[in-house]
């Protein structure tokens, strides 16, 4: 049971990733576009970005620079610490975003056609545990 998990875990990442590629032009790294999605929020300050992703300031850094300079993220002194930047979305970040948002909503269309509401319900559930304990586990290694 736990090879075949695994091998389904992998399978599932690698396929997420596939079409992932397909909405992708710029060819944004994982930690870009997990950036412009934790964005999608609003603004964030860099020092909270890199906790709530679980990167290095410096990693953090390197992947603004190149987002500003493809215009999809801008940033401003912040008001109350001006040694802090407040960093969000362009509007070319968010139709970047929204582009992506398609494809999702074509995935959900596939999963909908492949699993009956129960079977939706059950992936749900036990998705969202392990997202949970993912982000959990990555924002206490980067404290």
């Amino acid at each position: 049971m736990t090879d075949k998990l695994q091998e389904i875990l992998m399978d599932l990442q690698c396929e997420l990733v596939a079409e992932r590629n397909l909405v992708n032009p710029d060819q944004l790294t994982w930690v870009q576009y997990d950036i412009l999605n934790t964005l999608r929020s609003g603004t964030a300050k860099p020092s909270l970005l890199s906790q709530q992703l679980g990167i290095t300031r410096t990693k953090l850094s390197k992947s603004l620079v190149a987002l500003r300079e493809m215009n999809y993220v801008e940033q401003s002194p912040n008001i109350s610490d001006r040694r802090e930047m407040d960093t969000k979305l362009t509007d070319n970040g968010r139709q970047f975003l929204a582009s992506v948002s398609k494809k999702h909503t074509e995935l959900l269309a596939r999963a909908q056609q492949v699993w009956d509401l129960d079977e939706q319900q059950h992936f749900i559930e036990s998705a969202d545990k392990l997202i949970r304990l993912l982000r959990e586990e990555r924002q206490k290694n980067a404290e």
